[in-house]
Parts: C-alpha cells; sequence; structure tokens
C-alpha cells in the first residue's frame, strides 16, 4: 500500500447496511466516488440518490470470492470493509464472512497497490468463547499480515436510527408489560435511596458504551486521509458506558412507556437459544449470549474518537430523534391546565 494521497474512488464492501450506509452518504458528500460492493446491489440501489449521477455505483460482489474482491478494488483507490454477521446461515460462517472476507480484501488491497485500507472490527472477548468473537480477532490478525498500514475500528454497540438495539426494544415496550434485563444472576443490594429496599438488578447488568452511527462514519472517512491512523487500531464508544438495566430505562423514557423491568438470568435465556437459534435470522443464539455476559466498552489506554478529533455524540441527545415514533400517544398529550 502507497502513501496517503489523492483518495477519489472507494469500494465500500458490505455498503448497503447500517453502518455502510451512513459512511456511503459521508464518502458522497466529500465528493468522492464510492463502488458499494454488496450480495445484493438492487437492495442497494436507495443508496444512488446519496450522490450526484454516477457518483455512487452497486455491484455484486462477495467477499468470500478472493476474485470477485479483486474485481471490485480494480482501480479503486482505497478499500473500506463492513461486512460482518451476528450469527452464521447455511454457508456464510463466521470463518468464511469474517476471516476469509477480511483476508481476501486485505490481500487485494495489497496486490493493488491501494492507498488505505480501513477494516471494520468490533469490540469483542475472545476469552468469552463466542465464536463471534473468535473470528473478529481472527480476522484482524488476517488483515495485519497483508496490510501492516491497514487501518481497523473496532465499535461498541453502534446507536442511530436504523440500529437493530434501541429500536428492538423502543418496539417492543409497545406491546410488551415487561422489558428484560439481561445478566444475572444479579447480587441483590440494598437502596438506602429508595427506603432500604432490596434491588433486585445489582450493577445493573453487563456495562455497553453505545457510539452514534455518524461518529463511527466519520471516523472511517477521517481514517481514509489521516497519516497518523495508519497501522493503528482504534476502539469506539459514546461518551460514557451505562449498565443495561439502565440502557432499558433511556428507551421508556425517551418512548413515554412505563413498564416492568424484568431479570432474565443468562441460564434459562440459553435453553431457549437452544430453539431459536435454528430459525433463519435468529432472534438470538448461545454465541450472542456468550457476548452479551461480558462488558463491551473502550479499553483504557488506547486510541479512540478523540484521537481522531471526534467528539462523540451522546445517547441521550440522539435517542429522542427517532425513538419518538415509538411514543405512546398519551404521553404525547398536552397537559390540561
Amino acid at each position: 500500500m502507497s502513501a496517503v494521497s489523492g483518495i477519489q474512488v472507494v469500494t465500500v464492501f458490505g455498503g448497503s447496511g447500517f453502518i455502510g450506509r451512513h459512511v456511503v452518504r459521508r464518502l458522497a458528500a466529500q465528493g468522492r466516488r464510492v463502488r458499494v460492493a454488496v450480495r445484493d446491489p438492487e437492495g442497494a440501489m436507495f443508496l444512488k440518490t446519496a450522490g450526484d449521477v454516477g457518483q455512487i455505483v452497486p455491484q455484486a460482489v462477495d467477499i468470500t470470492q478472493r476474485d470477485a474482491v479483486a474485481r471490485a478494488l480494480d482501480g479503486a483507490d482505497a478499500a473500506i470493509n463492513l461486512v460482518g454477521i451476528l450469527s452464521p446461515w447455511g454457508s456464510q460462517t463466521f470463518e468464511r464472512v469474517h476471516v476469509d472476507g477480511a483476508r481476501h480484501v486485505a490481500e487485494a488491497a495489497r496486490d493493488g497497490g491501494l492507498k488505505a485500507l480501513v477494516h471494520m472490527s468490533a469490540i469483542c472477548d475472545p476469552a468469552t468463547g463466542a465464536a463471534y468473537a473468535r473470528s473478529k480477532v481472527a480476522a484482524e490478525a488476517a488483515v495485519r499480515a497483508a496490510c501492516p498500514e491497514a487501518t481497523i475500528l473496532k465499535p461498541s454497540v453502534v446507536f442511530g436510527p436504523e440500529d437493530d438495539f434501541f429500536n428492538r426494544f423502543a418496539d417492543m415496550a409497545r406491546f410488551s408489560p415487561a422489558l428484560p434485563v439481561f445478566g444475572g444472576p444479579f447480587p441483590p443490594r440494598l437502596d438506602r435511596r429508595a427506603g432500604f429496599r432490596i434491588d433486585v438488578f445489582g450493577d445493573g447488568g453487563p456495562r455497553m458504551q453505545p457510539v452514534y452511527v455518524g461518529d463511527v462514519a466519520e471516523a472511517v472517512a477521517r481514517s481514509l486521509d489521516r497519516p497518523d491512523a495508519r497501522g493503528e487500531t482504534f476502539e469506539l464508544g459514546g461518551p460514557r458506558a451505562y449498565g443495561f438495566k439502565q440502557l432499558m430505562e433511556m428507551v421508556l423514557a425517551h418512548t413515554g412507556r412505563r413498564r416492568l423491568l424484568v431479570p432474565v438470568p443468562f441460564g434459562p435465556m440459553r435453553l431457549m437459544a437452544m430453539v431459536l437459534e435454528r430459525l433463519p435470522q435468529a432472534p438470538v443464539t448461545r454465541d450472542q449470549l456468550k457476548m452479551l455476559a461480558a462488558d463491551n466498552v473502550v479499553t483504557e489506554g488506547v486510541r479512540t474518537l478523540a484521537d481522531l478529533e471526534i467528539e462523540a455524540m451522546s445517547v441521550g441527545t440522539i435517542l429522542p430523534t427517532y425513538l419518538r415514533r415509538y411514543r405512546s400517544p398519551l404521553a404525547q398529550r398536552p397537559r390540561l391546565a
């Protein structure tokens, strides 16, 4: 890979996904030509309106096919790999999609003399035993082996208008009398501020550090042009970390709904996941529960958004802009004098 200069044509693998669509729009706004490399180009046609005529071009690419990846990078100046799956299905395994796919992109970028490569990974701990986490770590190693100057970005839970986290629980709150607080068994503690009641949620469950999708997209775009990002790994998180209970409380606050919060230990959830993970697009798997049981926060002392000169947006600032569609009609009524 050559020195940073004149990056005009960028191939974005996985550009029609949640993070990808924000990255593509950001690159187009900078005046770059963007190739959106996806399995379903028809499903990515909506992105063409984010740029001028011919500026954004979806094309069919299977990241697990080495030759297809090389063709997608022919004539490009930079590559961005955003492809990822949360659970395997059929031939789409963690090994093929995460590890082999990342290796194909990195080797093609190296062989093609591209000026920059940005690889999207995730904050995850392989010590949990989760296959997802092991594959992400293996993918990072494959990228580093092929392209030592690649930039690796590792976000915590990413939130934004199209996310599958806050939207899922906000939608659940419309119909369900309760929201889950995963974790446990929770160590109960005495809450003196609440009249010496026993707090059955203990520390509130696993912690997360939600990061706004717009900040993640900006980090990707800046990584293309900054020499100080070459060969570096950045962990991306918001301004603060929250326990799972706090996140559910925020969902209820921003949707104007009152629901019970119910502790859900991982033991019973694993039994349920044994059945659910056999479904296409499984709502939850045992592997995901292993990930959920561990904190998902930025490691102390690593490079972060601040090192890319990005001030992270807070959950409280962004959530009201898109959770309002789930608000209770009663919560929207003005108070009578």
